[in-house]
């Protein structure tokens, strides 16, 4: 099911058969750099298996596919993921990564300005938040141009340096 469309991109919900093109993305040491590092092809069928399952029917949202048009190939994953405590709040937070291939050609920008407002828009979420590796210099500045600005920081279990929090609230709020 398509969700949000874009002058270049589709994205939608994931499907079982996403596995390899996920799997160049979750394999990607480069890609993988500031996440929880290369993720076998069993992890990536289970982080499927839980998008279809779980999230979009719970939340009703999710990580969804990023598909460019033009080649009609998945390239990544844009979408919402449900937080119960950061800092002590519940959060969503807009989370994307696309393969290396696709970098440095504006999509990850274009897919996370059309989740925002889908967020605010159809979700009626208040806030939105991205949590990401102080390191990752390329992520933030998409943080950054969707309109959000540094916040907190948040140290998870088993990090080993805290994520930096950057938010943005509903236009209006």
């Amino acid at each position: 099911m398509v969700i949000l469309e874009t002058e270049r991109l589709l994205l939608r919900h994931f499907y079982r058969f996403d596995d390899q093109a996920m799997n160049r993305v979750f394999g990607d040491a480069e890609v993988m750099r500031y996440g929880d590092g290369v993720q076998t092809e069993a992890w990536v069928r289970a982080w499927l298996q839980n998008c279809l399952e779980h999230d979009y029917p719970k939340w009703g949202f999710g990580p969804w596919a990023v598909v460019e048009k033009q080649r009609r190939e998945v390239i990544g994953y844009c979408g919402l993921f449900y937080f119960p405590d950061v800092n002590g709040r519940p959060e969503i937070e807009i989370g994307y990564r696309l393969a290396r291939a696709f970098w440095g050609k504006g999509y990850a920008t274009e897919a996370v300005l059309a989740v925002r407002d889908y967020g605010f828009n159809v979700l009626c979420l208040p806030r939105l938040i991205a949590m990401i590796d102080p390191g990752n210099v390329a992520s933030i500045r998409v943080a950054e141009k969707a309109g959000m600005h540094y916040e907190d920081e948040v140290m998870f279990e088993g990090y080993t340096h805290p994520d930096r929090v950057y938010v943005i609230a509903r236009p209006g709020r």
